[in-house]
């Protein structure tokens, strides 16, 4: 089996080389190592070669092996990159460095108020529905323009888009169409891209990959 640095060091090589396709600098695409699932002594011997951005899907399994990571490492930065529940949005402010599915108003309220409590403002990726599917969250393409005001009115940080492309379709489209959403709104952040099509999605600037499997190998 290969070693945690060994799995690093081979995606990191992937970003790299994309990033020179693409004429862009290694150090506009952050690496989110997706964890969810994993527990502690698997994430360690990442954190061991120096990966410090992690992702988590929800709250609760975060709650759990987080804060004793933390301890011990404490410049890791934790992204939120799952569906969040309204009741659960002041648990994920208090716990998370960055939110990546804020996608609906009532999860900005609650995110809002969450944030007036705490004192703590935490970026958040607005996610876009970009293969219009029901099954899926994310804000619909045509409501995005006026849902980036309302998250600017509520004081909270947009850091960006994120997308989820349809399973069984080429993603570049997709991730092109993220792009251009984000360009004529005026964000600079992209989080697009997962294990099977980050190189894909670091070609058409993303500035967040999440990825799990090429990282920590097949979840059982």
């Amino acid at each position: 089996m290969e070693s945690a640095a060994t799995r690093l060091a081979g995606v990191e090589d992937n970003i790299a080389r994309m990033c020179r396709v693409a004429r862009r600098d290694r150090d506009e695409v952050t690496l989110i190592a997706v964890s969810k699932t994993h527990p502690p002594e698997a994430i360690v011997p990442l954190l061991e070669t120096g990966q410090r951005v992690f992702g988590e899907n929800r709250v609760q399994e975060a709650q759990g092996k987080w804060p004793a990571l933390r301890e011990a490492y404490p410049d890791i930065e934790l992204h939120l990159i799952g569906q969040l529940q309204s009741n659960k949005a002041e648990d994920a402010v208090e716990l998370f460095d960055v939110i990546h599915s804020l996608d609906r108003l009532s999860l900005l309220k609650a995110l809002a108020k969450a944030m007036d409590k705490t004192g703590k403002r935490v970026p958040c990726f607005i996610q876009v529905n970009i293969g219009d599917e029901e099954q899926k969250g994310g804000c619909p393409i045509r409501e995005v323009p006026h849902f980036i005001t309302e998250v600017r009115d509520a004081d909270i940080p947009v850091e960006g888009l994120m997308c989820l492309p349809p399973a069984g379709i080429e993603p570049a489209p997709f991730f092109a169409l993220l792009h251009k959403l984000a360009e004529d709104n005026g964000l600079g952040g992209l989080s697009m891209g997962m294990s099977g099509d980050y190189e894909t999605a670091v070609q058409l600037g993303a500035t967040h990959v999440r990825v799990g499997t090429a990282l920590f190998g097949p979840r059982s």
